[in-house]
Order: structure tokens, then sequence, then C-alpha cells
């Protein structure tokens, strides 16, 4: 809506005009809260807000006069403006006029010449006063110092159109009064009424007593603004019912006309002609008064008087203009919607259609205009913004005139989008696979992980975290990104004793060195989070694997069955053979006459490593070249290379190396001592090793079937009756039952 106000001009500096604030519908200290204040209009409005009571105060000087001139009522358009949020109100001040302007002549003094044969009746035109004020104030009266010779003819009202004229009653006698002076007093209709003076000098002429007369007092014409120059606007004509040269008439203008007149229109002192010699604008000066005298070749001259109203018609050469009073920018991307971004005025100098505006947005998202009063519009806010896809818009306001053709004006705007953080950190993968090689040193980079929030400054400004949830002992409460480590006193450890990400960088980096036999395998997630308000965070889950190197040397192991105890030996055993060094010597029992072919010992070890570096050959080192045994390559069984006899010794002492297949190759050594016995001492020293398991494990071989074979076959014989029994026992069992 639109708030009104009245106020007499010329009142006091601070003078209330109105409770603004209370007609808003503010409360109390709202409007120095909200920061309402007026808004400029281009033309001082001598008016403002004060700040702690919200009314609307007279700051300088109201003249009515300066601020509208004749225009009537006198109203001055104000706009409001009040933030938190942003709205604009319209307030309508109107100044009314007090009779603060005396009647101004244009001249103090005004000489006549009036001949003596003038008769009774005739009619001598005059300037008329002006005021400054409107309506009753401006309302004049004119009287004339007593005189009876004349008398004063005021017709019409105070428009344009309106005459005044000094009337003779009695015919003049020069020779008796060659000048009379008399004062014109005009009275204007205020209250206390204002009057002004000017006296006027009349000088009585002898001879040529009839003036020239026009057919009219008042000639109305009508122009388009914009005519060509040269344009016969019109064509007097006078009269004169003298002769000769009495009677030759000759046009000019009145020699009350104005400057301005005089550049925009010239007459011809001959035909009557008026031209026009200047541009004519609607805008600048809607009509002209032209004063214009006929004047007669007698001696003296006479004239007579008549006035050119010209009215200019508008035309459409004023395109529309756009201004921005207000601009609210950046708008944040999360606006919401009918958020006003911009107030505009929008204006055109035309009138009637041609100053009737239509304004539109360009393009038409995501801002749209609303009209908020006559010529003022609110740039709102539309559709949702996202500063990630478009950061900064271009927006075009255009506006179009009602006239033919029409004119058109626009005004460019550039609206930023402020940033939210509405954009979690997001990994280019959701999983990473990284490959470690074990032993690597401590602080070795692995990878470098990268997030990518697409806000900017602080809501894109992303850290790094290893995010873990708890560390366990390998039961249910252990977590996926925990990892499992393997190898003695193994069981759940936090993935951050293995490993630390950069904050800023997202380098991941060892803490200390990988061991594959330890663990070969960690899960964990990697968690960016951003700084903005509040902040967002995206996650990655993280493989690494780590990557064996040949770091571990072969290990000779216990035979098969044996007891814990003799698998305590031969873990010495295989811990001396790991450092590389000789185990002790291992023991085992071959009869004589014993067939090419014949297992004698196997030997077993092991290679903590995986894959082709715990891919194990045996070699026999000692004896070389044709010797009784030979060692199978990958098997580790030591066998008979051909037929036994009593030339081999009653002892075969044998050197066998375990070597992986790893780069550079690791080994280790075992001496085999091969005791060679009859086959009734070979049986009985496998029944002595199957009760005696510590003597067995101590020498970390497996006794040959050849060795054993009497005692196997014993054993056979045995366990084949105990069978044949039980069948034949639950067969009597079954039949008893069912009889």
């Amino acid at each position: 809506g639109q708030v009104r106000y009245s106020v007499a001009e010329e009142a006091k500096a601070g003078t209330v005009v109105g409770r603004l604030a209370q007609d808003l519908g503010l409360e109390a200290g709202e409007a120095e809260a909200r920061r309402l204040r007026l808004v400029a209009q281009g033309r001082r409005a001598s008016v403002e807000v004060s700040g702690a009571s919200g009314a609307l105060l007279v700051s300088s000087r109201l003249d009515r006069e300066e601020l509208c001139g004749k225009s009537a009522p006198c109203a001055l358009r104000l706009e409001v403006l009040l933030e938190r949020p942003l709205r604009v109100f319209h307030v309508e001040l109107e100044v009314t006029d007090i009779n603060d302007n005396v009647p101004i002549f244009r001249v103090d003094e005004e000489a006549l010449n009036i001949a003596e044969s003038s008769v009774p009746g005739s009619r001598f035109p005059l300037e008329g006063a002006s005021d400054a004020d409107i309506g009753a104030n401006a309302q004049l009266s004119y009287t004339l110092s007593p005189t009876e010779y004349f008398s004063l003819d005021h017709q019409g009202n105070n428009d344009q159109s309106a005459s005044l004229g000094l009337i003779l009653t009695k015919s003049l006698d020069r020779e008796t009064i060659p000048v009379h002076r008399l004062v014109l007093t005009a009275s204007d209709g205020g209250r206390p009424s204002l009057t002004g003076t000017m006296e006027l000098v009349i000088s009585v002429l002898d001879a040529n007593d009839n003036a020239p007369q026009f057919n009219q007092s008042v000639y109305k014409v009508k122009a388009l603004e914009g005519s060509e120059l040269g344009t016969v606007l019109i064509t007097l004509g006078a009269t004169d019912p003298d002769e000769g040269i009495n009677s030759d008439i000759i046009y000019l203008f009145s020699r009350h006309v104005s400057t301005k007149v005089k550049e925009m229109f010239a007459i011809d002192e001959n035909t009557g002609e008026i031209r026009l010699q200047g541009k004519l604008d609607y805008e600048e000066m809607n009509s002209y008064e032209i004063p214009v005298e006929a004047r007669d070749k007698g001696s003296p001259p006479l004239s007579g008087h008549c006035k050119v109203v010209l009215d200019v018609l508008d035309v459409n050469d004023n395109a529309p203009e756009v201004r921005v009073t207000s601009l609210s920018v950046p708008v944040p991307e999360d606006a919401s919607l009918g958020t006003v971004v911009a107030l505009l005025s929008v204006s055109d100098r035309d009138s009637g259609e041609n100053g009737r505006v239509r304004c539109w947005v360009w393009p038409a998202s995501p801002f749209g205009l609303e009209a908020t009063f006559a010529g003022s519009y609110s740039l709102v806010l539309r559709e949702a913004l996202d500063r990630e896809r478009v950061s900064e818009y271009e927006v075009e306001v255009r506006a179009e005139d009602g006239g033919a053709p029409a004119l058109r004006a626009s005004r460019g705007l550039r609206v930023p989008v402020s940033d939210v953080n509405d954009n979690a950190p997001a990994f280019a993968q959701a999983v990473y696979t990284v490959l470690a090689r074990e032993n690597n040193a401590a602080g070795a980079e692995l990878a470098r992980l990268w997030a990518r929030d697409p806000d900017e400054a602080g809501n894109g400004r992303v850290s790094y975290s290893l995010w873990e949830g708890g560390v366990g002992g390998g039961g249910a409460a252990a977590s996926s990104w925990s990892s499992w480590s393997g190898g003695v006193g193994g069981g759940w450890r936090a993935a951050s004793s293995y490993v630390s990400v950069d904050a800023e960088s997202g380098r991941l980096w060892a803490l200390q060195p990988l061991d594959y036999e330890e663990l070969q395998v960690l899960q964990f997630e990697v968690r960016a989070v951003d700084a903005g308000e509040p902040p967002l965070c995206g996650n990655a889950t993280v493989q690494l694997f780590v990557l064996d190197e040949n770091d571990n040397a072969p290990a000779l192991l216990p035979p098969a069955g044996s007891a814990p105890e003799a698998g305590a030996v031969a873990a010495e055993a295989a811990a001396a053979a790991g450092s590389g060094s000789v185990s002790g010597t291992l023991w085992a029992w071959a009869a004589w006459g014993a067939p090419a072919g014949q297992v004698v010992a196997k030997i077993r070890a092991v290679d903590a490593d995986s894959g082709y570096n715990a891919w194990l050959r045996y070699e026999l080192w000692e004896p070389r070249g044709k010797g009784p045994f030979r060692v199978g390559l990958y098997s580790g069984e030591v066998s008979t290379a051909r037929a036994l006899d009593e030339a081999d010794g009653p002892r075969q002492r044998l050197l066998i190396v375990v070597r992986d297949h790893g780069e550079p190759a690791r080994s280790a050594t075992a001496t085999l001592s091969v005791s060679l016995v009859e086959a009734a001492e070979a049986a009985l020293a496998a029944a002595a090793g199957s009760s005696s398991s510590l003597s067995r494990a101590a020498l970390g071989v497996e006794i040959g079937p050849g060795a054993a074979s009497a005692a196997t076959n014993v054993w056979l014989v045995v366990a084949i009756c105990a069978v044949s029994s039980l069948f034949l026992l639950a067969v009597v069992l079954y039949g008893a039952s069912r009889w």
C-alpha cells in the first residue's frame, strides 16, 4: 500500500510530518534496528526519517514553488527502505501552498503611447503580474489609482488566455495633460492578501488615431514536438481603417516577449507568418505564449495586440530509463525463493501511451521482476541457486514503452552467488588398492589420496584423517578397518599403528617397516572433512597389500607324528637353520642289501616366505659323486641310489642343503648320519624308535620302510585279527538280540 502525508511549505526544520514507523506497523525500536531510511530519488526531498522514533521530519526548507512550480497538487513520491528482510514502502508527501509570494510585474514602469484621437472605450493591453503561488493565493485582482480618464478591464481567469487591458473612459487632450502617471496594483487572494505595483506612464500622441485590430485576441495553435525548422505555425492578419501609410501594418513580437520565445520562433513582419526556428521538446516545455503586435506606419504609429498560445504535442522520442536504486549482492546460494536482489526505478519522459512502460528480465530464470508501485520494480529470486553450477549471473532488465514505434532500454546487472557448505568432499575412488613391499623404511610414502570439494574457500578446504572404529583381539568387536596381523603373538591391531595420513596433502606413509609374515592385508578407511560450518565429510576404503621379500631362510621341521618335546628340539634346529648355521647331526638306519630306490629318511623343511621365495629344493652336498644315497630335488626324500653292501661301510655321513628360489637365494643345511645294519637290527631299531619319541624327534627324519618292514608286517597281522574278531562278535550279538 501507500502512505500519504501532507505538510505546509516553509515548515520549520524538525517539524513532524507523520509517525512513519507506526503507520508502517513497526514495533517500538524496530525502525532503528531494521535501518528504516529514505532512498534518494534524484532531487532533494527536504525530509528525513528519525532513526530513533521512526517519524518523518522536515530536514530543510520546503519551498513548494521550487519543488513543483505551478503544478498542483505538489506531491513528492518517496521510497522508504527497511532491511532484514529487505522491503520497500512508498510514501506520498503533499506540500500545500501558503501565501508566501507577492504578485510581481515584469517591469516597475510601463510606458504607453495613446493617441489623443482615441475614442472613449478604446482598450490598451497591459502585461499582468505573476504570482508563484497556486490556487486562491495566486488569484489576482487589479486596481488602478484614481483617474477620470482610464479604467481597468480584466477578462478571464489567471490562465494563459486571461487578458488585462486599460480602457479609455474619457477623451484625451494632449495639450491639457500630455502625460498621465498611474499606479497599477495587483492583489492576490491569500489571507492576508499580498500586493505588487507597477507605474504606468501614458504619453498622449497626436494624429494617427486608429490602431490595427486583430480578429481574435488569443490564437491557439498545436504543433508536434520535433517539427522541422522553418515550419509555418500560423499566419496572423490585422486590419487598420486608416488610409495610406497609417494603414500599412508590420507584425512583430511584443516588447513583452521572453528571450526563449525569440529563440524559438520568427515572425515575418510583412505577412504575419510565425515560423519555427528552434527545436520543440515536449518534455522541456509543453506550451508557449507568444505576444504579437501589429503596428501601422503612421506618425505616431499605432499598434494592435494579440496572443498566440502554442500547445506542443508529445511524440515518442524518449526511450525508457532504468535506474538501480538498491542492489543486495552477493546472493547466498541457499537464498529462499522470493528474496529481493535489487530495487529498480523505471521512467519515461514521454506522456500517455508513449510514457507507459512494460518491463521484463532476461534471461527469464532464475530471477524475475515484480511491480511494487508505479514505476518501481523488485528483482526477486524465482529459482534455487547452485554456485557450483553457476557462480555469477549477468542479468539484463529490459524496458519498452507503448509508443509507435516502441523505444527500448536495458540495464545490465551482475549478480554474484556466494558459497555455502552444501557439498561433501568426494574421493576419486571408493576403494584404493595400495601395494607395498615388506621391510620398507619407516616414513616411506605409500600412496597419495585426494578428495575433491567443489565449494570454495574454507568450505572447499579438505583435511584428511585415518578413521578407526576401535582395536580388538580378534573377537566380534573387531571392525573391518583394523587389520589381522599373523605370526607369533598375532591379534587385532589398529591401522594407525602401521600407517598415517597427512592432514593437508593426503599423503599416506608408513609408521614402521612392514613384515609380510606378520601382515599380508591391511584395510582401513580415510576420512576427508572440509572446513565449512557445519563440516561435511567423505570416506574412502584403502586396501594395503604387503608384497613378500625373500627375507627368511628355510627352517627344518621334525618328522610327522613326533611328540611335542621333539617339536621343540626341531624348532631349535629350525631357528639355527634360519640364521644360516648348520644344524646338529640327524640319525637314520638302513639295512644291508636294501635295493635301489628304497627311502631311508625324509628331510622336512619350511620357509616363512610365500610364493617363489618359499619354493624349496634339496641338494646332496656331501658326499659328491656316485655315493650310495641320493636326495629328491623337491621332496627331500633320502633314498638308496643302488643296492647297499658291506663295502659301503657301517655308517654314511650325508650333508644336505635346503635352498629356496628367492633372489638372492637363502639356504639351510642338515647333516644326516645313516647307520648300515643287518635287517633284524634295523627292525629292532624301528621298534625302539616308535617307543622313544624323543630320540626319534631329535633325529629330525623319518626311518624308511626297508629298515622297519618286519615290524610293519607283525603289526598288520595283529590289526587284521583284531578287526575280524570284532566283526564276529558283532554278528553274534546281533543274532542273539534277534533270537
